[in-house]
């Protein structure tokens, strides 16, 4: 009995450790840690990994040919296969937030193919940040 309670006692610690770990990041550091999710999850072929940072209701939007195109996150995610690396490198280059809701804008290169540029809306839902909106455009290097 005794061993049961010093077991209970050990897991409500590391419990509690774990959500003051998570309480001592900064609001930027953690929609950072979403960002790097869709960044390296999509570079990486780890649909879980994108899965984590989209709020499951994401669309995508870009303007082709100066018509809007849509695409559901869902879909997007389709696209990429587990451990099948695809040859791009992200970077973020702005974060902005108040309270629970930011704004962000990352670029994606494939490189001597396409430079992307991809803005973003995160709401913080559920004590988690979630990439709720995508709108993307693009360049030739």
């Amino acid at each position: 009995m005794k061993a049961i309670k010093l077991t209970i006692i050990a897991l409500a610690l590391l419990l509690s450790w774990n959500i003051n770990a998570q309480q001592g990041k900064s609001e930027e550091e953690l929609i950072r840690e979403t960002l790097m999710h869709y960044i390296e999850g999509t570079a990486n072929g780890e649909p879980e990994r994108i899965k984590k940072a989209f709020h499951k209701d994401l669309n995508l939007y870009t303007s082709d040919k100066g018509q809007l195109k849509v695409r559901s996150g869902e879909k997007y995610i389709s696209y990429f296969k587990e451990g099948q690396k695809v040859d791009r490198v992200g970077k973020i280059i702005s974060i902005d937030f108040e309270q629970n809701a930011a704004m962000a804008k990352a670029e994606i290169i494939f490189p001597n193919k396409r430079i992307f540029t991809d803005y973003f809306l995160l709401l913080k839902l559920e004590n988690e940040w979630k990439i709720i909106h995508k709108s993307y455009t693009w360049r030739n290097p």
